[in-house]
């Protein structure tokens, strides 16, 4: 896994053919540099095609957010349940799976970061045949997850949020962080908080909606989840929550594995 990686520029038009795996082997994972559209920079995201990948069929795609003061290789490289969960998860459902950096380490999913996954799954339909777009993240990826959803109802068919919060008003932790991927405090660009807050904007999830939450977590307090999640049953909305009070700032693999199948499992919108 530490071995040099394939780069594929995409903006500059020079995308390079995939190297397939033999069938039933997965293949090994890809990084992916492209020229942000959204302010010129140079971004990055790992790519990691399913066992059996034919680009002459359709895929599902599983775009998957790191955590806080994380980057793209958590997802990829990390035995955590989370992560291998996920992995785990699109090779078994023959998904195509990506993690990006999305303004690694301390995203928050701000604009920045937000234009970089709408430009990244736009790209990936210009290399693959997709079907569905699946996001999902841990922790601060989860909050991500549910924020972009929300913001872009018509990119995501679900969504999956392993210990986020759905609340960034009232969420009191990295907040330094947080102001600096949104261009200011909560008092500052108040709107940019409330917009991103995906509890607030619960009648923009129409896709399938999977959580898990800790009862003892303190990272990220899982109350915005479940108020989210009452929100979103109230509206008729497929939903799933996954909520151990006994747990902390984590989800097992049990757990991850059927958040995710909830997802894969659910009927095409």
């Amino acid at each position: 896994m530490n071995r040099p990686l394939t780069a594929i520029a995409l903006a500059a038009c020079t995308c390079l053919p995939l190297v397939l795996a033999p069938a039933g082997v997965a293949a090994e994972p890809v990084e992916i540099v492209f020229t942000a559209d959204c302010d010129g920079s140079e971004e990055l995201l790992v790519e990691l095609l399913p066992p059996d990948f034919d680009p002459a069929l359709p895929h599902d795609l599983l775009i998957a957010l790191h955590g806080h003061g994380s980057d793209r290789w958590q997802f990829i490289r990390e035995a955590r349940d989370e992560c291998r969960g996920a992995r785990e998860a699109a090779a078994r459902h023959g998904a195509i799976f990506l993690s990006p950096d999305y303004r690694a380490p301390t995203s928050w999913m701000g604009p920045k970061a937000e234009a970089d996954v709408v430009q990244i799954i736009a790209e990936a339909r210009k290399r693959h045949r997709i079907k569905r777009v699946f996001i999902c993240g841990g922790s601060m990826g989860g909050t991500g997850a549910l924020t972009f959803a929300a913001l872009h109802p018509d990119l995501v068919d679900g969504v999956c949020a392993l210990n986020g919060t759905a609340n960034l008003v009232e969420y009191g932790r990295f907040l330094d962080a947080i102001a600096a991927s949104y261009g200011g405090t909560k008092e500052e660009v108040p709107e940019e908080y409330r917009k991103r807050s995906a509890e607030l904007q619960a009648d923009a999830l129409t896709m399938p909606v999977a959580f898990t939450t800790g009862g003892q977590d303190d990272v990220v307090p899982p109350e915005s989840v479940l108020r989210l999640h009452e929100k979103l049953e109230r509206l008729g909305r497929p939903t799933l929550l996954l909520h151990r009070p006994d747990r902390g700032h984590d989800t097992d693999l049990a757990d991850t594995t059927t958040a995710l199948d909830y997802l894969f499992l659910s009927t095409d919108r």
